[in-house]
């Protein structure tokens, strides 16, 4: 399972965001955007006064007869969501009315005394008064909870994609070459995503997903120490076999560029791999390449090269690793908030400037370095950092689990610990505030991963600790799509297809799940507005609960130094060999001391 992490949150009152979300500058996109993808659903929808939620849309807003998109979708209280929630407010009056008949049953009558009598009548009257408070208590709750959810969206623009003009047009070869991406972009597509399939064969919690460049394989990794790579369309597994780590994969990427050839690996145990494939469908070896003083969660690929990318670790460093030299791996930036060190959860290199690149970990900033000129003595090597307002001083531990970059570079998006998903313009100056928040999830259980969905980044998708999967709109931040995904209950990668409308995603399952966009009717968005109002009260109570534990990340790591305090023969197996899956959790433990990188031969699976 995916380590989990503590639960924080310092949510504002409704509204309190509100003419915030852009620091100060205009929210267009950028000219590379819009060439890059001539109409599309990136266009920013009108500024115009938002609708009460419960208010139907304009006649005709979303209706368009060559549109595969129906209308009156997208808000939060849908027709059926009123008829339920209708027919739970009558039960449950139903049901008190039944309480109170059976409290009067129980009450004595008729043969006793008139102060007897009085005194009941009066208990009675109290009980009524308890509950008539207690039901404008939880109405109060409910309309708060609301207008939270509500506030910041913006009206969803008409759809760009039509089916049947599109069809026709490509029929005689006109725009034929945007074709595709225009309907891997649209919102009618996405719309219809439903579960195609899954993938089984691991043994433990899938942590990590990776297509190939070419979209024809899908490489996953597990807590039981494997990566298997997947020939996805026809759900069997090419090539399986153990990657070396002594504790839970966290990620399995291929170097693009390589042939398939190169998987880089990162786990719990701190090591950073590289599996050498073959193309007979076999792991020829795995090697260690780095080791962090931690776990290492992600690792960022320079879209370019095809022995470079990046690693972060618990341990506050980032290396650089470069296959091509004898010693790969090089501390490019030991991460600090002025003398504190910042353990990392996730990188990310820009790809439109790859010298650029951002993490996030155990505080509330997003940092942003060049490789080209980090100085340590110099505001820590920061090139410039971002963060939500509300969280500059806010006194809850607030972690960023996951950041990604847009497709052409020019956004960041970032999701907290028990907080929300922002978005980031990268070009803003240092501190500039986020531009869009998607609300309705919930990030706390799990290292909860986000990322953007469309070959122009059109839309955010994130997984949920209730067990969903969450497709915003990026411009109006309105769900568009929500699917139910591990029976777990928590998805945290999702991975989109690089070519075509798909997504695959894993969680706690021990399986793989393959989304395509097949459903014959667009979803309805059932059951979303109560699942979101679920999350935001669990967040919530969740906040006042927990607010003064300890940490999970320190309750892990004295654990874990503890154990290695342990005497040596405690650690002996039967023969007196030393048990090398505890070698590796020692804070001391470098490449350098163990007399550099261990190998493991593989076999085909």
């Amino acid at each position: 399972m995916a380590d989990a992490h503590d639960k924080s949150n310092d949510d504002p009152e409704p509204g309190e965001e509100k003419g915030q979300e852009h620091g100060g500058e205009k929210d267009t996109p950028s000219a590379a955007e819009e060439s890059a993808c001539p109409e599309s659903d990136l266009s920013p929808a009108p500024e115009v006064p938002e609708a009460p939620e419960d208010k139907p849309m304009p006649a005709g807003e979303d209706e368009d007869t060559d549109s595969m998109d129906g209308s009156g979708l997208y808000s939060l209280t849908e027709e059926g969501e009123r008829e339920s929630e209708g027919g739970g407010r009558r039960e449950r009056t139903k049901d008190e009315g039944s309480r109170r008949t059976g409290r009067k049953r129980n009450h004595p009558s008729g043969g006793g005394t008139s102060g007897h009598s009085s005194s009941s009548d009066e208990d009675e009257d109290n009980e009524k008064e308890e509950e008539l408070a207690e039901e404008e208590d939880e109405e109060e709750d409910d309309q708060a909870v609301e207008a939270w959810l509500g506030a910041e969206l913006r009206d969803l623009g008409k759809p760009r994609w039509r089916a049947v003009p599109s069809l026709r047009a490509r029929e005689i070869g006109k725009n034929s070459a945007q074709f595709v991406r225009r309907v891997c972009g649209s919102r009618s597509f996405v719309q219809r995503l439903e579960l195609q399939g899954r993938l089984e064969r691991h043994s433990g919690c899938v942590n990590t997903l990776h297509f190939n460049p070419s979209g024809s394989r899908l490489a996953s990794g597990s807590d039981d120490l494997r990566v298997i790579i997947w020939d996805w369309a026809r759900r069997r597994p090419e090539l399986e076999f153990e990657t070396g780590h002594k504790s839970n994969v966290f990620q399995a990427k291929f170097l693009p560029h390589s042939g398939d050839t190169t998987l880089a690996m990162c786990a719990r145990d701190g090591q950073i791999r590289i599996a050498e494939l073959s193309a007979t469908q076999r792991c020829k070896n795995t090697k260690r390449v780095a080791q962090h003083k931690g776990a290492a969660h992600k690792l960022a690929l320079d879209p370019d090269s095809p022995c470079s990318f990046l690693s972060a670790g618990e341990d506050a460093v980032v290396f650089g690793i470069d296959l091509r030299l004898d010693r790969p791996a090089n501390k490019l930036v030991v991460v600090k908030d002025g003398e504190k060190k910042v353990g990392l959860y996730t990188i990310f290199v820009n790809p439109a400037n790859t010298h650029h690149f951002a993490v996030g970990g155990r505080d509330q900033y997003v940092r942003i370095y060049d490789q080209r000129k980090i100085n340590e003595n110099d505001n820590n090597g920061v090139l410039k950092k971002f963060c939500p307002s509300h969280l500059v001083s806010s006194e809850s531990k607030t972690n960023i689990t996951c950041l990604v970059y847009s497709h052409d570079g020019s956004e960041l998006l970032a999701s907290y610990n028990d907080e929300d998903i922002y978005l980031f313009d990268s070009s803003h100056s240092d501190g500039a505030d986020y531009r869009r928040r998607y609300k309705g999830h919930r990030n706390n259980a799990t290292v909860k991963g986000v990322n953007f969905y469309g070959p122009c980044s059109e839309f955010v998708v994130s997984g949920s600790d209730c067990g969903h999967i969450y497709l915003w709109d990026k411009h109006s931040a309105r769900v568009v799509q929500f699917m139910e995904g591990d029976r777990g209950g928590v998805v945290n990668c999702l991975e989109p297809h690089p070519h075509l409308p798909g997504l695959a995603t894993s969680g706690l399952d021990h399986d793989v799940k393959l989304w395509a966009p097949t459903a014959e009717n667009p979803t309805s968005l059932k059951g979303l507005k109560e699942v979101m109002k679920k999350n935001k009260r669990e967040r919530d109570e969740d906040s006042v609960r927990h607010g003064d534990q300890y940490d999970t990340q320190l309750l892990w790591f004295l654990m874990r130094h503890m154990r290695n305090r342990r005497p040596l023969r405690t650690r002996r197996g039967e023969g007196g060999e030393g048990d090398t899956d505890e070698s590796w959790s020692s804070p001391e433990t470098s490449d350098e001391e163990d007399g550099g990188p261990d190998h493991v031969q593989c076999m085909s699976s």
